[in-house]
């Protein structure tokens, strides 16, 4: 069985989901792509990691995300390759380019999926918000095209065989293309990624100021988690919208979701109910959060947050 995925990487590291997606193809012929200069150290880690071909796009040109660029090469590759499978991550790059690349072909598409088996073929992916999940079966195909929600598989190898990188310079007019790229401006931190790590730590409009947020970093720093915010907290300007985590924001996959002085609005349930442990901790013993929550705290958060971080540091040997 043949497989193709596209592959990601952050500041030339190969992303966590990207690894998942590895583990899902484990005994298949693998083929990958990953994109940009600076993604050399990214390319070697695929073929170490058993990809038996890693066409590595070195063309500076591409170190952002051009959606034309990117698609046409893929889909030469996809053509070359014929795979049964073409997985990608359900990240901003992957919501993009798998339904584009299936429009190419005509063929099925599966995307944000939170399982995945190859052999036999089993794939589950939420609707409506993330209320209900739905097992999609795809009637014969010659390329199926499917995302995985990142946090979703075990991270693992294809094979212990190393593969090898293939440096790839495609021909691509970006001069006549109708998309340019402007610029970026990304937030620095230190932090695991949002949509990839496995402990988040968030705060609604109950923190009450930005700089009370400080309460929850230093809880993060002390357990290694991101930090995430409710639509509430980030239109007030009590955080960035880099942090915003519902259905206008990031969805978001954590082993462990603790939430400070959130309400559990259906946005923001939309975003975070796959995680797989919630935590709710608010003073409403009302608030809808706590219907979802596997553990609940009825209390203030700015008494709580500080007690928690104590007692995680003397957990781990930090205190």
């Amino acid at each position: 069985m043949k497989i193709f995925i596209l592959a990601e990487h952050k500041n030339g590291n190969l992303k966590k989901a990207t690894l998942e997606l590895l583990g899902a193809s484990k005994g298949a012929d693998v083929a990958a792509v990953i994109f940009g200069a600076g993604a050399k150290a990214a390319a070697d880690e695929l073929a170490k990691q058993g990809v038996q071909t890693v066409h590595w796009v070195k063309d500076a040109k591409f170190n952002e995300y051009h959606p034309e660029a990117y698609a046409k090469t893929a889909e030469d590759l996809i053509k070359a390759q014929k795979p049964a499978f073409v997985l990608g991550s359900a990240s901003s790059l992957g919501k993009d380019l798998i339904p584009k690349l299936a429009a190419r072909f005509d063929a099925p598409v599966a995307t944000d999926c939170i399982e995945l088996s190859l052999e036999p073929l089993k794939v589950r992916k939420p609707f409506f918000s993330g209320k209900a999940a739905a097992a999609i079966q795809f009637e014969s195909a010659e390329t199926i095209f499917i995302s995985v929600r990142p946090n979703s598989l075990p991270a693992g190898s294809v094979s212990g065989t190393p593969g090898k990188v293939n440096e790839l310079t495609p021909s691509f007019d970006f001069s006549g293309s109708p998309i340019q790229f402007v610029s970026r401006t990304q937030a620095s931190s230190d932090r695991p990624d949002l949509t990839e790590a496995s402990i988040i730590v968030s705060g609604g409009r109950s923190l009450k100021t930005k700089e009370n947020f400080k309460i929850l970093f230093d809880l993060a720093d002390s357990i290694g988690a991101a930090v995430g915010a409710s639509r509430a907290a980030v239109d007030e300007g009590l955080a960035g919208h880099d942090m915003q985590v519902g259905q206008t924001g990031k969805t978001v996959n954590p082993s462990l979701y603790v939430a400070f002085g959130i309400s559990g609005a259906i946005q923001h349930l939309a975003g975070m109910r796959t995680s797989k442990v919630i935590v709710a901790i608010n003073k409403d013993p009302n608030a809808p959060l706590f219907q979802k929550a596997d553990y609940g705290i009825v209390g203030d958060l700015f008494v709580l947050a500080p007690l928690l971080n104590q007692e995680f540091k003397k957990l781990l040997n930090k205190a």
